[in-house]
């Protein structure tokens, strides 16, 4: 009996330590494509900053955002370079990816 009691806690040990390491792998799986979103949204927002596409610099990267099921929460440029962050949420929590796009900065 007392191996049956074992055997069981294990499986459930088992069983809680696989959906720990779903929901990690979940929660990685959904920050890289947060982070893809918010890098291409800056683009597109450092693009129209630039004149190489048309449309206002944070209509565009709010355009980016939402094909990839995310929202813009701050847009901010500064001549030609653009900052952008991106929220969205994974299990019911905020989450939220920063990227910046423009031409590269002199040293």
């Amino acid at each position: 009996m007392a191996g049956a009691v074992l055997t069981v806690g294990a499986c459930g040990a088992c069983a809680i330590l696989a959906v720990g390491l779903a929901l990690a792998g979940g929660a990685s799986a959904y920050g890289q494509r947060l982070a893809g979103a918010a890098d291409g949204a800056a683009l597109a927002a450092a693009d129209a900053a630039s004149g190489a596409a048309s449309g206002e610099p944070c209509a565009r990267a709010a355009e980016v955002a939402v094909t990839a099921d995310a929202s813009v929460l701050s847009c901010e440029f500064d001549e030609l370079t653009v900052t952008v962050t991106v929220s969205g949420v994974f299990a019911g929590i905020p989450v939220a990816a920063t990227a910046r796009a423009g031409p590269p900065s002199t040293p």
